[in-house]
């Protein structure tokens, strides 16, 4: 079988190559526009013909989209997140019309939720955010492609190489640079804020599960935690995994998305009826992997989504 992953140096890509690559009979190909590439994509500029040749020459059973962005201006965030995944489904229908295309989408599609319920991928999405809304067009593109697709609309992330424009691999940082003194000060925004994180390997498994599991499959599945956990809790945990000494100072308004959409979680029901999937690990199995993975993460990696 073989699995060609785009996005594959990347963040959840990492993990998903690793995942894959312990699959018995199968061939993972990472494609991307590393040097070290299998197959030189760039969803953001190639053509669906260009990328068609590309596809063709490998002949993929099943392609992963990891590849996206989760900042930069509009421009961006639409090249990558919405024009990509349209032109790898034109493409895929050229070349590959049968493989399977597991993307991985965002829960940032669907907005603040209503009367903190968990929220089931049946419900009206309403982003807020440029990421949500291009992250959303990404999510139309794959599900009325007409290809065997499916879209995992994945919480937080956290775990091992956690990027550092993210809180857990920021706060990860400034831990590092805190060191063991006892009068460091961690300063950070409002905390308040309720998020559903979901462990990077718990991710690439249901990648995994949807890659290999025989069809048809629901269009789009809910992968998270499936729990609302305070954004100060897990800040706390990795103070406490990281065995810090001193303060931790909450200043002043935290992230825009944090005021726009204060609580967030995920129905993940279906995803258990659909791919047998749950969640293994717990947050501070998570958040452990995270702080023992020792490598900062370098801020140009490839393109890879980090859904929030």
């Amino acid at each position: 079988m073989r699995i060609l992953v785009l996005g594959s140096t990347g963040y959840l890509g990492t993990h998903v190559v690793e995942r894959l690559g312990a699959l018995r009979g199968a061939r993972v190909l990472a494609g991307g526009r590393s040097p070290a590439a299998d197959v030189p994509v760039d969803l953001a500029t190639d053509s669906a013909g260009r990328l068609a040749e590309r596809l063709a020459s490998v002949a993929p059973d099943a392609v992963v989209n990891c590849a996206g962005a989760t900042g930069g201006d509009p421009v961006t965030l639409a090249e990558a997140n919405a024009r990509g995944p349209a032109v790898l489904c034109s493409a895929m229908a050229l070349a590959c019309p049968s493989a399977r295309l597991v993307h991985l989408g965002s829960a940032a599609e669907y907005g603040p939720g209503a009367g903190r319920v968990p929220v089931p991928e049946s419900a009206a999405t309403r982003p807020l955010s440029v990421y949500g809304a291009t992250k959303l067009a990404g999510t139309v593109a794959v599900s009325t492609s007409g290809l065997d697709a499916l879209v995992l609309r994945v919480g937080n992330p956290v775990g091992a190489g956690a990027p550092p424009a993210g809180l857990p691999g920021r706060v990860t940082r400034m831990l590092r640079e805190a060191g063991a003194a006892r009068d460091a000060v961690l300063r950070l925004g409002d905390l308040s804020a309720y998020r559903d994180f979901v462990d990077a390997r718990d991710v690439a498994r249901a990648v995994e599960r949807a890659v290999t599991a025989p069809g048809p499959l629901p269009r789009v599945l809910n992968i998270s935690g499936g729990e609302a956990v305070p954004v100060r809790d897990l800040v706390r945990t990795l103070a406490d995994i990281a065995v810090f000494g001193g303060h931790i100072e909450e200043q002043g308004a935290g992230s825009v998305r944090s005021e726009q959409v204060s609580w967030q979680c995920s129905d993940i029901s279906t995803a258990r009826t659909a791919l047998d999937w749950r969640p293994s690990y717990t947050l501070r199995e998570s958040l452990t992997a995270l702080w023992s993975d020792g490598t900062p993460s370098p801020s140009s990696r490839e393109r890879s989504e980090l859904p929030s």
